[in-house]
């Protein structure tokens, strides 16, 4: 007989005591069970009433108060390290599940609603399993003949969504700051003339008013992502609102931001994402194309991209184009001008009209649908 079958046939069954520590182990495990769910319940409450109040869920505060209550009262056998990191783990765990919680209750995701939203105007709809939608013109409305011409071109190659500027949030205050109120006469006199939809932005709540009188789908810019007044005022609009991503907004900030017009009652909401802030210099900005895989999977709202804002060059706008298409956009946004080196404003990123055309050659294969249909002009 070998030494190993020796060894084995040695080996004493599990004394009693052995057997009596696993039932107490057992049963350990159960308590924690039980204390770890009454905890979740206890801060599931907390965070509640945090929200009703207004206050911030997370306090780093808090939680070393916490943990140094704890560690007060450990007497072992574990050291304090181990007990700080079990502790932490209980409370990221928390936390994900007050986070998991909002995300099923905020009306602009997948948990609330599980058909995509399709946003209409007219015969026009963007979203679902509708083709991708082109929305293009000039950066600036800059005046009836500059947006007249532009428009016809458009118009001719099947965009059914015109672009335009009248109020122009600008960095440097000495920059064009848009024709305003006159821009937005301009807007709509030349969108009536060749049957387009038009889409503005609008900078200040009290002008919410105004821009809807004139314009069919109304814009909140990068800087304006985190104006909850301004997105309050429009949450009581009825227009379509397309809504561009902070250029330094996670996509959960992206999303509140929608939430804040969709809880208001206006669901007719359109995402845009338009790049953000990076350390790199080659492009404007850096377009995040894993955005709109994510956001379609997160929300049901239609998401479109500006190929423009996001890379500031006119060389890459067709491959960043095919890119989002390919990615699952709804739509495309293009900055357009007959003569972008005299434009009034972003004139290095704007596509002229010949290079639009070759442009829309690029994507027709994309876009499909039939997109010749305009509605009522000349």
């Amino acid at each position: 007989m070998s030494a190993e079958k020796k060894t084995k046939q040695a080996d004493p069954a599990p004394s009693e005591n052995l057997e009596a520590l696993r039932r107490e182990v057992n049963g350990l495990n159960l308590e924690l069970l039980d204390l770890f769910n009454r905890r979740a319940t206890a801060v599931q409450g907390i965070g509640e009433i945090k929200k009703r109040e207004g206050l911030t869920t997370y306090d780093p505060l808090r939680e070393s108060q916490m943990l140094e209550q704890i560690l007060k009262k450990n007497r072992g056998p574990f050291p304090d390290e181990l007990i700080t990191a079990l502790f932490k783990e209980v409370f990221k765990a928390s936390a994900r599940h007050i986070d998991d919680l909002a995300r099923e209750v905020s009306k602009t995701s997948r948990r609330y609603r599980k058909r995509d939203t399709v946003v209409r105007l007219d015969d026009l709809a963007i979203g679902g399993a509708n083709p991708a939608v082109v929305m293009a013109g000039p950066c600036s409305v800059e005046s009836f003949e500059q947006l007249d011409r532009v428009a016809r071109q458009l118009k001719k190659r099947g965009v059914r969504v015109l672009r335009g500027g009248a109020f122009k949030p600008r960095t440097s205050p000495y920059s064009f700051q848009g024709l305003k109120e006159k821009g937005l006469e301009i807007l709509q006199l030349v969108a009536a003339k060749h049957g387009l939809i038009t889409v503005t932005e609008v900078l200040d709540p009290r002008d919410v008013g105004l821009v809807s009188d004139h314009a069919d789908i109304l814009q909140v810019g990068t800087r304006n992502m985190f104006n909850y007044e301004l997105l309050k005022e429009l949450g009581r609009c009825r227009k379509p609102l397309l809504i561009k991503r902070g250029f330094m907004a996670t996509l959960e900030e992206f999303l509140q931001a929608a939430e804040y017009v969709y809880h208001r009652g206006n669901t007719r909401i359109i995402l845009c994402e338009r790049g953000i802030r990076t350390f790199e210099r080659w492009t404007r900005n850096t377009l995040d194309i894993s955005a709109v895989p994510i956001l379609k999977s997160e929300s049901h709202l239609p998401v479109v991209v500006d190929v423009s804002h996001s890379t500031g060059r006119k060389d890459i706008v067709s491959p960043v184009s095919r890119a989002a298409l390919a990615a699952g956009a709804d739509g495309l946004m293009v900055e357009v001008h007959h003569r972008p080196r005299v434009a009034l404003s972003d004139s290095g990123q704007q596509l002229d009209l010949p290079c639009f055309g070759r442009l829309m050659n690029d994507l027709d294969p994309l876009l499909g649908g039939d997109r010749t249909r305009v509605r009522g002009g000349k």
